[in-house]
């Protein structure tokens, strides 16, 4: 059963465990499987299919077809498949608008200063297995890359045991625009994407969450590519008041508790009330959950409702937990919305449950969990372009700045620096 605490006498680091450190054995592991994938490719990838996923591959059927592409559409519920087309439309219109324009500077005589974005060349997305098919990950981690512009986006995902994909995982590919599918999963996906095989590209940058085999290969491979961020466990706060219904916090609650026995559903309210009618819908609405054995653990073993003295303190709260999911259920929102420091993703409002913005309302599902929320943001365009600055001066313009930048230079003791400057003013040159 979920426990209740007092704000003022639990400390935040206890509200959730947080430890993103991989057990000893899961380093050794994976250094061993990324090694193994460098030398061996492809042929790695096959035992690796047999070994953790009962996969038959050979490395000819790596790739995902076209034919499986089109098998998976054909075999498509119209009426899903339309909900795919509209949740991709949302979050291709929200995505487009994180789109940065050129910085261009022309305040001084002579001197052109700016800002450039160019999208990466290629992408590698993750997309788990395993328990459950995720094709919402699919349209929020690959839309962004192709509104940034990305010209190569390959992605893997472990396979079944027949050696096939999910076919809505492939539907959602195809529909978001990926490049290239691949029967992989784990960390030696993740060491394909990093280092290239015979068939799996090398790409620039990883993206996407998975178990902790996946989140320590991204973290040991990121330098060698980037990555969008080391996921932790799944993560929901729920600040609400007095005012709201506990059935519907526990459902939202249950929500993220489904995820993963190690997910954590938190509620902060300054009602002692709610906090116990929630408590015991939570009881009553567990038991009705196909994933209710998960759903119980992760209740059980990390799920914690924190009772605060007024809302003032909830707020508090919510900004010391630094949530991925932020639900603020009170009759006054945006009045709240301001004081909101460290949140993922921000739920405004009772009629907001967070599976709105995990599948169809168009803001990035792909949060920084585990606290990072402090300083880090969703996934999003972003994460798909570099930046590069660029400055051009007349001689004219150098020339005026040139005695400030050789005396710069010299006092850091970079007598070359100041003389690349001079030089081009000494008439004997």
């Amino acid at each position: 059963m979920i426990r209740i605490y007092e704000f003022d006498k639990i400390k935040p680091e206890e509200i959730l465990n947080r430890d993103l450190r991989a057990e000893k054995n899961v380093e050794t592991v994976v250094d061993a499987i990324i090694a193994d994938v460098r030398a061996r490719g492809d042929a790695a990838l096959v035992d690796y299919a047999a070994r953790f996923d009962g996969a038959a591959l050979t490395e000819d059927t790596l790739q995902v077809t076209q034919a499986e592409i089109d098998a998976a559409f054909a075999g498509m519920d119209p009426y899903f498949l339309e909900t795919l087309r509209m949740a991709a439309k949302n979050i291709e219109a929200f995505h487009k608008q994180q789109v940065h324009k050129d910085i261009v500077v022309t305040q001084q005589p002579g001197v052109v200063l700016g800002q450039k974005y160019t999208p990466i060349e290629k992408a590698g997305v993750y997309v788990p297995g395993g328990t459950a098919a995720y094709p919402s990950t699919v349209l929020m981690d690959v839309i962004p890359a192709k509104v940034a512009g990305v010209s190569e986006i390959v992605m893997v995902t472990p396979p079944g045991k027949d050696g096939r994909i999910n076919p809505v995982i492939l539907a959602a590919a195809a529909t978001a625009g990926v490049t290239k599918i691949f029967k992989t999963g784990g960390a030696q996906a993740v060491a394909a994407l990093a280092y290239g095989t015979k068939r799996i590209p090398a790409v620039d940058k990883i993206v996407g969450p998975g178990n902790v085999y996946v989140a320590t290969a991204k973290r040991k491979v990121y330098g060698k590519v980037g990555i969008d961020m080391i996921a932790g466990p799944s993560e929901i706060l729920v600040l609400a008041d007095g005012s709201c219904n506990p059935a519907w916090v526990a459902a939202d609650l249950l929500s993220q508790a489904e995820h993963d026995k190690l997910a954590s559903a938190v509620l902060v309210t300054d009602s002692a009330a709610l906090a116990k009618a929630v408590a015991a819908e939570l009881e009553r609405q567990i038991p009705l959950l196909p994933r209710a054995d998960i759903a119980r653990t992760s209740i059980d073993d990390n799920g914690k409702i924190v009772l605060c003295s007024d809302l003032n303190k909830a707020i508090e709260a919510a900004n010391l937990i630094a949530p991925e999911h932020l639900e603020v259920c009170v009759d006054d929102p945006f009045a709240v919305l301001p004081l909101i420091k460290n949140a993922g993703s921000i739920f405004l409002g009772k009629n907001v449950p967070e599976a709105l913005g995990d599948y169809f309302a168009g803001p990035n599902h792909t949060l920084p969990t585990s606290g990072t929320a402090r300083f880090s943001s969703p996934l999003g365009v972003d994460d798909f372009v570099k930046k590069s600055s660029f400055l051009y001066y007349s001689r004219d313009a150098l020339a005026e700045v040139a005695p400030r930048i050789a005396d710069f230079a010299e006092r850091e003791g970079l007598h070359a620096h100041a003389k690349s400057v001079t030089i081009r003013y000494e008439t004997n040159t």
